[in-house]
């Protein structure tokens, strides 16, 4: 009766023989090669070729030095770090969401710099550098960081690298810090630039007077505007409110949209869909006018704290026309300040005994 199968073990480098599962055969195997371990300080990982088939186990341990002399194939190159986008892009990366995939496509394209470059040469220091360079904002940094890390997984799996390294990527701090609106004086400069005949100064009057985000404002195209109806829709829009909520445009906005619609790009954009583009388009607007060198984000902040202190609008409206799911929002977004506070208070009338003694 023939016993349980088990390895058999030869001297160091010499390969072993052993039963098939099949108990009618026998398996040649020899370690031909050694990968960097998965984990630093880990062992290295060996590279294991075999040969089935054999009637007897002498005739399996004949064939182990054809084995160690390459017979069968050589050890694998390790893939360059775009040959594992393809297996992400045809696999995982189709069961995330739209906004995600969206997200890490374009995460993707600022990686350019090494899609060609084999993984096991990309070293912290070069994915730290690609990243700072190629990607300028927190959240883009973070997608970057994400992408590289599903690909470094997959790969660290397959033995090529350690699927850590992503993880020591350093990204941009979050300021969490209220933006500051832009003042009214501000405001009056991007006009002026405007009729000047800069129609880049659109881009923060838009946001402004609209209470866009920025990534609406990119992905704004001339199909989503709607004059007529003094409505703006289906640009990527993030949250369920924003989904089925339009934007609503300003009387004014109307001959700043004429004039943008004619200038439009080819691709039916108003501005560059590129961020790095439009974000120098939106900073050099900045400069021109005069103005701080406030984040996008606080045109939209301009936008609530106009509409609730300056026009005194009712909350419910503000929350319509920002497009939130609670007016709690305004204690985010709405700024005033101390003379804002005085103006209010000197509503209060003096209430006199309607019958005096």
């Amino acid at each position: 009766m023939i016993s349980v199968a088990r390895t058999k073990s030869r001297g160091n480098g010499q390969g072993c023989a052993y039963l098939a599962p099949n108990k009618k055969s026998w398996i040649a195997q020899a370690v031909v090669d050694y990968r960097e371990p998965s984990k630093p300080g880990g062992q290295p990982i060996p590279v294991k070729r075999k040969k089935s088939g054999f009637k007897t186990k002498k005739d399996a341990l004949a064939y182990i030095p054809t084995l160690l002399s390459g017979g069968i194939t050589k050890s694998k190159v390790c893939p360059r770090l775009s040959e594992y986008w393809k297996l992400y892009h045809e696999n995982r990366f189709l069961k995330l969401g739209k906004s995600k995939q969206v997200a890490y496509a374009g995460a993707w394209k600022k990686l350019q710099p090494i899609h060609d470059v084999r993984m096991d040469m990309l070293t912290i220091d070069k994915l730290q550098e690609t990243v700072s360079t190629c990607a300028k904002t927190h959240y883009t940094q973070k997608d970057c960081r994400t992408v590289l890390s599903a690909l470094f997984n997959m790969a660290g799996a397959d033995g090529f690298v350690n699927a850590d390294l992503p993880s020591f990527i350093e990204i941009e701090a979050l300021d969490e810090s209220d933006p500051i609106p832009f003042n009214k004086e501000e405001q009056a400069a991007f006009w002026r630039l405007y009729e000047s005949g800069n129609l880049d100064a659109g881009i923060p009057l838009l946001m402004i007077y609209t209470g866009m985000m920025p990534g609406e404002a990119m992905a704004l195209k001339v199909e989503h505007i709607d004059l007529e109806k003094r409505t703006m829709f289906g640009m990527n829009m993030k949250t369920k409110v924003r989904k089925k909520t339009p934007v609503v445009i300003a009387d004014c906005l109307i001959p700043v949209l004429e004039d943008l619609i004619v200038h439009a790009m080819k691709s039916g954009y108003i501005w560059s869909r590129n961020e790095t583009k439009w974000y120098e388009r939106y900073y050099a607007v900045l400069e021109e006018a005069g103005a701080r060198k406030l984040p996008p984000y606080s045109c939209r902040h301009t936008t609530a704290t106009a509409l609730a202190i300056d026009q005194r609008t009712a909350p419910q409206t503000v929350q319509r026309i920002m497009r939130w799911s609670s007016t709690r929002m305004m204690d985010h977004y709405v700024h005033p300040d101390q003379s804002d506070a005085l103006t209010a208070v000197n509503l209060l009338k003096v209430v006199k005994d309607e019958n005096p003694a």
